[in-house]
């Protein structure tokens, strides 16, 4: 049996009810030559819930739909652990996902629609949503993005994807790099094909996503159509892919209007070297934990920390970004260029009237649910009130101060597994390497001081050092790397979103300024995107979704810029 159709043919082989959802969105016109697997993905609008919310104290009836968005769903075991172990009730759930659009508006097909990825630490999420029986939603607050999506008349898409964690039912570790940027783009890709059957508008996608889900959220708005993840694609049956392998090709798009990251922990191959190379200086017994007992300054973490950071000038010196006035942004000056961020973020704050205090002062900074009183021996201002300015950051002070509200990541930060002593299997080690093994060193350090016998992972167990692992044919390491990073993509031939909102608190350790301030500069470099709106939001720890009304009111002016 033949199982390619062209798209015209498989239309008029289907009900019209089905030729209305594969003929719209579709980049390759009718005669564009479609895998049959794409008929199983059709929509179906007659299958939803009713969802009953309150909106601002109203009530407000929701559609509701779940969709598995793939032809080709991988089966996952019961049992997941992730940041704890779980029991999986739906074993399709890391591929499915959630629309939620309130009854009102089910049939139109003009509204944004508001697509979340929920993938802390780049951990694999089940898909969930907000939007359950009796919730109540409140589109004036600023901790609550889907009353405000709701209340916009957006459409809520919930998106579950595979990450590092994954267990597939077989065994296998089923969530490897590529495949949480690989299932937001199937997501995407499954509401490109239904588009004339779905409420909302597939032109008007704005995606978002916090820490992981924030690195998660630029990979994906920065590859837009990127021919890369077809073989991927095509693996797990996603729409528009026909083919496999080297040659498979696409009918149809997943680039983005606008990407909303919280501090995106992104371009993992390089985020231990932006780590260290801020933080090394800084570290010491008190802000760095120790490892298996060893303290910081008597063990491996001191020197493996040196190391790591000597590492990053030249990867940052080749990227060729540049600054405002056109010089070249280079280890000499990266960190003059978070300064300048920093004290944009500080002057605005004493603009609105927040009580910055002066040199000898404290902060009140509350994160993780606590509130404590911090003191200001970094910051110096000129006068007072709403007229004061800054007059001097030291920087070296500032990032103590950041570590003393909350302890560094131990050495190594990311690539943490069977190095510097480190006993867990932790970091984002687990992300990367073959299905068959729970993890793999990621960068070049790690990779050479890998001292776990038998792991899989290291010149000691593979007899290749790191170039020449990362170039042999035996693994797809280097384009692991490459397909869940925004860098490669941004300034390419990759469709970049045109619109980014990116924030990166002004106390979160999480990941470096260095890796922020070189994303902003790449997003801000590309010359598809037509506005980059970054900030250090004041005393803002890790976190997501904490100025909804400012973010909001972003969205909206970008959709009406763009009509």
């Amino acid at each position: 049996m033949n199982m390619k159709l062209t798209r015209r043919a498989l239309l008029s082989a289907m009900p019209a009810v089905a030729t209305a959802g594969l003929l719209g969105g579709c980049g390759g016109g009718d005669d564009a030559v479609v895998d049959a697997e794409d008929s199983s993905l059709k929509f179906d609008a007659s299958s939803y819930t009713t969802v009953n919310v309150t909106l601002d104290g109203t009530a407000l009836k929701v559609r509701q739909y779940r969709v598995v968005y793939v032809a080709k769903p991988i089966k996952m075991a019961s049992t997941q652990t992730t940041f704890a172990t779980t029991t999986l009730a739906d074993p399709y759930a890391y591929q499915t996902m959630i629309i939620s659009v309130a009854e009102s508006l089910a049939g139109d097909q003009t509204q944004p629609i508001y697509m979340v990825v929920n993938n802390a630490g780049w951990f694999t999420s089940a898909v969930s949503t907000n939007v359950i029986e009796g919730a109540a939603l409140v589109s004036t607050s600023d901790t609550d993005p889907i009353g405000a999506a709701l209340k916009a008349g957006y459409v809520v898409v919930d998106v579950g994807t595979r990450s590092r964690g994954a267990r597939a039912a077989d065994g296998r570790w089923a969530g490897k790099a590529p495949a949480p940027v690989v299932d937001t783009k199937a997501a995407i890709r499954y509401l490109r094909l239904n588009d004339s059957l779905l409420p909302g508008s597939t032109s008007r996608i704005i995606l978002t996503g916090t820490s992981g889900g924030g690195g998660l959220t630029s990979a994906v708005a920065a590859s837009g159509n990127s021919a890369d993840y077809l073989p991927f694609l095509a693996d797990i049956g996603a729409a528009g892919v026909t083919g496999s392998g080297a040659t498979a090709t696409s009918s149809l798009k997943d680039d983005i209007f606008a990407a909303v990251a919280y501090c995106p922990i992104n371009n993992l191959a390089n985020a231990d070297a932006g780590y260290e190379w801020e933080y090394n200086s800084t570290r010491t017994d008190s802000n760095t934990p120790a490892l298996n007992g060893v303290a910081y300054s008597a063990g491996p973490q001191v020197a493996a920390s040196a190391a790591i950071a000597a590492s990053f000038p030249a990867y940052l010196n080749g990227l060729g970004l540049t600054r405002e006035d056109g010089t070249a942004l280079t280890d000499a000056n990266l960190r003059d260029a978070t300064l300048a961020l920093l004290k944009t973020e500080l002057q605005s704050q004493i603009a609105k009237g927040t009580a910055v205090p002066a040199l000898g002062g404290y902060f009140s900074v509350t994160s993780r649910g606590t509130t404590a009183q911090y003191l200001n021996d970094w910051l110096t201002l000129a006068g007072s009130g709403t007229s004061a300015t800054v007059a001097s950051i030291d920087y070296a002070k500032f990032l103590t101060f950041v570590t003393t509200i909350q302890s560094l990541k131990t050495v190594v930060a990311f690539d943490a597994v069977g190095v510097t002593g480190n006993p867990n299997i932790s970091g984002e080690s687990t992300l990367f390497g073959s299905d068959y093994f729970s993890y793999s060193n990621f960068t070049a350090w790690s990779w050479a001081n890998n001292a776990v016998v038998g792991d899989g992972s290291g010149a000691d167990d593979t007899g290749l050092g790191w170039a020449a692992y990362l170039a042999s044919s035996s693994n797809n390491l280097a384009t692991q790397l490459k397909l869940t990073s925004p860098i490669p993509y941004l300034n390419t031939a990759a469709d970049s979103a045109p619109y980014w909102y990116v924030r990166h608190g002004m106390i979160d350790r999480d990941t470096s300024f260095a890796m922020q301030t070189l994303l902003y500069y790449a997003i801000k470099k590309d010359p598809t995107v037509k506005d980059v709106n970054f900030k250090l939001p004041y005393l803002t720890p890790h976190s997501g979704n904490y100025d909804v009304q400012e973010a909001f009111a972003w969205i909206k002016a970008k959709l009406a810029a763009a009509t």
